[in-house]
């Protein structure tokens, strides 16, 4: 069956590909294929498009783009949040890399093993990245962090910047443009900052500074605007919805935000009210709430008491060796337990999941990615143990695979109401980001698993439409989004009956060694990319058909 992307009815069909090209799409194709995939009983849709992504570093290490390749992922956009790469002058990578390491939580020993630092420029960065070997398609955005330290150093972290420094910025960002970015992303959220404390660069700008540079957006003519808005605060939240109200009327440049769980149809309102005005404001959305994923393998709330730092600063080997020491356990769980009860295990000033202990009732023992999981304190109490002897236990048992999870922040509700207003694209997976405590790269396969097969919540073609032509549109993507003849044949075939993500596992796979959550999926069939098979039941076949994607003007 041919799930299209339109949001029609699904329909029988052959559908052929000639080089990267869909060039039959009806009843029965006349000619026989060089290679062809059975899809009797099963789903041919467009390929998926994430476009909220941090791939920005992981780019440079990794060609399959893990964990949204095995999701039907064949397009992600990075330089979400005001956080890229480049531009950045040579002697000032640290300045860029401090934006990215805490904020978006990515190992700073990772990026300076991972990445081949040859560039400064923006339009330099992007002959780059259209080099390395990909098996997704990359988009890149520019970010307002990155361009504040190319034009003001170490200032920008802490002044307002002139109008020298805003001129500065703006030409940089026309020429990144002009090359093929396809927009420009800030962030004004508090819980992005420096591992110092520092606000990130971008949230030290007035108010004018933005709106020049969305400006230059608009006088290029082509192009999105991101950022990242809180809504805790309805009144902050009000006057800044005004404000990108007004940007959005005056400009012509679509915006975009991810949506936050506070006061969500104060949210929606203003997507509402910016197409009554004729401008242009979509929210993103999730299917899932945001996930707080730990192991012994990943970084612990534990892990900041002298006791178990002495443990954990061990090779996982020796690590295992101490833990089945009984002596070495009591400690541990004494320490353990009483920082728990006098609440000394959450870092208040720290916004990553890692630093926060969640509630033993909230924390799930992974078994499976969409059913019911038991909860910590309900196998503890069948085993006659503590939670934190629980979950010492299984991490033994399991020579550490096994994993934990919270997910925390959505009501079901909320999360329903999002994904079906219709000025909402649901693709805030973050993936790329957070890489060790939060894992959204499933929320594709979450969507046609949980939300269409188990509680029939959409149909099979709206949710195909929602992960296809809905982004494709929204950012601008032409040629992808619809199986239809002349369009690139980007393709999943999948099972509607199985699809689902998988439990998630960690891996120490990262460059210098660094910890990363990965998770696949179950019910792809097969990924095509540009007319070649990527990926065939979840294994790479070895092409890497790639590419970066540029924005044009006509």
């Amino acid at each position: 069956m041919v799930v299209d992307g339109s949001g029609g009815a699904p329909f029988r069909a052959d559908v052929g590909v000639r080089g990267d090209r869909i060039v039959f799409v009806g009843p029965r194709a006349k000619e026989r294929g060089a290679r062809e995939i059975d899809a009797d009983g099963l789903a041919v849709s467009p390929g998926f498009i994430d476009g909220h992504t941090h791939m920005d570093a992981q780019a440079f290490w990794d060609p399959l783009g893990a964990s949204s390749c095995w999701h039907g992922i064949t397009t992600v956009v990075y330089g979400n949040c005001g956080f890229t790469l480049a531009p950045v002058r040579d002697g000032e990578r640290e300045l860029v890399v401090a934006n990215l390491e805490n904020a978006e939580d990515i190992p700073r020993e990772s990026m300076e093993a991972g990445i081949d630092w040859r560039w400064q420029t923006f339009r330099e960065y992007m002959d780059v990245v259209d080099g390395l070997p990909k098996a997704i398609n990359h988009i890149v955005q520019i970010g307002h962090s990155a361009l504040r330290t190319w034009a003001m150093g170490e200032r920008a972290f802490s002044e307002k910047a002139t109008p020298e420094d805003v001129e500065g910025m703006a030409t940089e960002l026309r020429d990144a443009l002009a090359a093929g970015a396809y927009g420009f992303t800030t962030s004004t959220i508090d819980n992005h900052h420096l591992k110092d404390g520092r606000p990130v660069a971008s949230r030290i700008a007035g108010w004018d500074e933005i709106e020049a540079l969305v400006g230059v957006v608009g006088d290029h003519g082509a192009g999105g605007f991101g950022v990242t808005v809180d809504s805790k605060d309805p009144d902050a939240f009000a006057r800044n919805a005004q404000q990108l109200l007004d940007l959005a009327i005056s400009t012509r440049v679509p915006v975009t935000f991810g949506l936050r769980r506070w006061h969500l149809q104060d949210q929606l309102e203003l997507l509402d009210r910016a197409a009554g005005h004729g401008g242009r404001i979509f929210g993103q959305s999730r299917s899932e709430p945001f996930s707080h994923i730990m192991s012994f393998k990943t970084p612990l709330p534990f892990d900041r008491l002298p006791e178990w730092r002495d443990v954990r600063s061990q090779p996982i080997d020796a690590q295992l060796r101490l833990l089945r020491d009984h002596d070495v356990r009591q400690r541990l769980v004494a320490s353990a337990e009483a920082a728990y009860a006098s609440d000394q295990l959450s870092n208040k000033a720290s916004v990553h999941p890692q630093d926060q202990m969640p509630a033993f009732s909230e924390l799930q023992v992974m078994r499976h990615a969409i059913k019911r999981n038991p909860m910590v304190t309900d196998l503890a109490g069948e085993r006659g143990v503590s939670p934190v002897e629980l979950m010492i236990d299984l991490a033994v048992e399991s020579d550490f695979e096994q994993v934990f999870g919270r997910f925390t922040g959505w009501a079901d509700q909320d999360l329903r109401t999002a994904m079906k207003h219709r000025h909402t694209v649901m693709t805030f997976s973050d993936s790329g980001a957070h890489i060790s405590s939060i894992l959204g790269a499933s929320i594709q396969t979450r969507l046609l698993a949980d939300w269409v097969r188990e509680r029939q919540e959409f149909t099979l073609e709206e949710a195909v439409r929602m992960l296809t032509f809905v982004p494709a549109r929204a950012w601008g993507i032409p040629e992808r989004g619809l199986v239809r003849e002349g369009m690139i044949a980007d393709l999943n075939v999948f099972d509607p009956a199985t699809i689902a993500p998988g439990v998630p596992v960690v891996e120490l796979d990262l460059p210098a060694g660094a910890p990363r959550i990965k998770q696949k999926a179950t019910g792809i069939l097969a990924t095509v990319l540009a007319g070649a098979e990527t990926f065939s039941n979840g294994e790479h076949s070895g092409a890497l058909p790639g590419r970066l994607l540029r924005r044009s003007l006509f």
